[in-house]
């Protein structure tokens, strides 16, 4: 990458307006707004719910963001937003908003896939990351398990076979009254847990298929503390 390439990128797949600004390999910024909050009383993520939330929250974070990572506008070289997979409603807020951005700069506009996005999340951390290499993703209603045999070369390996890791812990937790998210709340019931025997039944999947029957493998009664 060029030297002070600045990078303007938006993600709102899902239940969180995100925004992040990188020089180069650094990154300046990164802005998260949560709906915790609002979806908490529905038990889960209600999509028309989401995607009005992105659009009242976008902008302010599109200007604090810039504030804080101390640039103006003009500075930015290059926009980007995350166009799925993901809740229409919501991909559709981010994606429009950087797209009318990147064209009022007269700038390059690149549309990110959400899984590719958080597979080569790890090299902000760790740039010298090399295929090959295997990655599971857990990501709201994806999880899967991704050879990463080059850049831009990509075998699923494995996936669910119907909700994923965090719809899973979503609707188990609901349905058993812990809260929402499930998962920081079922982890917090786990640590506290005396008896956890009988608490699901076992479900036999095929070898490549994982985390599957969360419908069916629901607990049988509540756990005793």
């Amino acid at each position: 990458m060029s030297e002070n390439k600045i990078i303007l990128g938006f993600e709102t797949s899902c239940d969180e307006t995100a925004i992040a600004i990188m020089r180069n390999e650094e990154l300046l910024v990164n802005k998260i707004s949560s709906q915790i909050d609002i979806h908490e009383k529905f038990g889960g993520v209600v999509p028309e719910v989401a995607s009005r939330a992105h659009s009242e929250m976008i902008r302010n974070l599109f200007h604090s963001s810039l504030n804080e990572a101390g640039i103006e506008l003009s500075e930015v070289d290059i926009v980007a937003s995350t166009d799925g997979p993901g809740l229409a409603g919501s991909l559709v807020v981010g994606y429009n908003f950087a797209k009318s951005i990147a064209w009022s700069l007269e700038k390059p506009f690149l549309a990110v896939d959400h899984m590719v996005g958080h597979l080569s999340a790890p090299l902000i951390e760790n740039p010298n990351l090399k295929p090959p290499f295997l990655s599971l993703l857990v990501s709201g209603g994806h999880t899967q398990i991704v050879l990463v045999e080059k850049w831009g070369e990509y075998n699923l390996i494995g996936s669910t076979i119907d909700d994923a890791a965090g719809e899973a812990f979503d609707k188990l937790s609901r349905y058993c009254g812990f809260g929402f998210p499930g998962g920081p709340a079922i982890q917090k019931i786990g640590e506290e847990l005396k008896n956890t025997s009988q608490l699901c039944r076992e479900l036999k999947i095929d070898k490549k298929e994982f985390f599957g029957g969360s419908m069916t493998t629901r607990p049988f009664r509540r756990p005793t503390y």
